[in-house]
């Protein structure tokens, strides 16, 4: 055995430069640079939002699909890669750490809502990955990316709720309603649409009956007698309903089983409560009506250049129309493919520094993404018009709109009837 020793030992020496190359050639091949244009979509598939993200997931599958289909990005396939937020914050910061760290995307589509936004929008920006939300409306946000909290990392593709405040004003001065009650969500979402609501209102000579104290209730909760009864007691001309499908329609529930629908109050109601099918959720009354009759809600217009050939596409895929945040997904994830393609890089930095220029003029106004791909391709500059709006975005990463004015009909049939002009202003 001694004789052989000699011989294991030089074996051994031998192979020890072989294992250091082949960790070398490991370590190099795991810090290869991603050059395949890598988008993740942090959307609600599950939870309180469940209605709105799994349409809006479909959205932003069905324009990668289409982006492939001719010809991707960087002359590679776009790979979509997809987590479930749940409408729950801290599974959306889980999710996002995922998809930076794990999935190393250079962009992200989502989220939906602006709590979920606002706890993953700290490691997006971290990690240098750009975030485009389709409907997070928090004003917060704006007051952030003023701060460079974001660095330039976040955008989003549906107006702040500063926007949304002003044209919840105007409908309650329109319907005649001198005094309103809040009954809101206590998240991100609802308080910032408090904050915008209460001083659009006033400033129309409207009175907030409990602003000193409006009704908030926990995200999770599922009983809603106490908030119901505090929100009518004073009998305002209205409650303003600041709510998720899942926790509006237990309210709704709640507040005709109190039997103060119906009476002196009626219900105002935002655009987290625009879902095609809200009156079946929300149930009908002992005579067979829908309790959801007559309520009038906001919602930010769906009504970019691109929206009649999105629908079209819609109709093709899904045998549906697209649904209130699906025109959003869509533009969103058009967003970041067309700027990592004007960047001619998959990187997060050099994405973000292209989407105001593919976004706003003075380039080439175009609304189909394969149209603009082969623009970008040819070295023209473009200016993409979204389904959902034109997308002109300011430096903050908003975007201004109208609102359209909704109603549940007798029938239990969501209708749009109307419509409103803002005054947002944009710095």
């Amino acid at each position: 055995m001694k004789q052989r020793e000699p011989h294991l030992q030089r074996s051994r020496l031998f192979a020890i430069p072989i294992a250091i190359a082949l960790l070398t050639l490991s370590a190099c091949q795991a810090q290869k640079p991603v050059t395949q244009l890598r988008i993740g979509t942090l959307l609600p598939v599950t939870g309180d939002l469940a209605q709105y993200g799994s349409s809006m997931q479909d959205g932003a599958r069905l324009l990668i699909n289409t982006v492939n289909q001719c010809g991707g990005v960087l002359g590679q396939p776009v790979e979509l890669i997809t987590e479930d937020d749940q409408t729950e914050p801290a599974a959306g910061a889980s999710a996002m750490t995922k998809l930076v760290e794990v999935d190393r995307v250079a962009g992200v589509v989502g989220a939906a809502s602006s709590a979920v936004s606002s706890a993953a929008v700290e490691i997006a920006v971290r990690n240098q990955v750009v975030m485009i939300s389709p409907s997070s409306t928090s004003p917060t946000f704006t007051e952030r990316s003023r701060k460079g909290d974001f660095q330039g990392f976040w955008f989003r593709t549906a107006p702040p709720d500063t926007f949304q405040g002003e044209a919840l004003a105007k409908l309650a001065q329109a319907q005649g309603f001198k005094s309103v009650a809040i009954l809101a969500v206590n998240n991100d979402y609802g308080n910032g649409l408090i904050t915008a609501f209460i001083p659009a209102f006033e400033a129309l000579d409207g009175k907030v009956v409990n602003k000193a104290k409006p009704v908030r209730y926990p995200p999770d909760a599922s009983v809603f007698d106490s908030e119901v009864g505090a929100a009518f007691k004073a009998e305002p001309d209205a409650v303003l309903l600041i709510a998720y499908p899942e926790t509006g329609s237990l309210i709704m529930k709640t507040a005709y089983q109190q039997g103060v629908l119906g009476k002196k109050t009626q219900i105002l109601v935002t655009d987290g409560m625009k879902e095609p099918n809200i009156a079946e959720t929300i149930g009908k009354t002992d005579q067979g009506q829908y309790i959801a009759n007559g309520i009038l809600g906001t919602s930010a217009s769906a009504g970019g250049p691109g929206l009649n050939p999105l629908r079209t596409v819609y109709q093709a895929n899904f045998k549906r129309e697209p649904k209130i945040y699906d025109p959003n997904t869509w533009d969103a994830a058009a967003l970041l493919v067309l700027a990592a393609e004007t960047a001619k890089s998959s990187s997060g930095t050099a994405i973000k520094e292209k989407i105001l220029e593919v976004a706003n003029p003075p380039g080439e106004a175009v609304t189909d993404v394969c149209q603009a791909l082969e623009l970008i391709r040819a070295g023209k500059a473009i200016n993409y018009q979204g389904a959902s709006s034109n997308v002109d975005l300011n430096n903050f990463g908003d975007v201004t709109g109208s609102y359209d004015i909704w109603t549940i009909a007798p029938t239990g049939k969501l209708q749009v009837v109307g419509a409103i002009s803002v005054a947002g202003r944009q710095e």
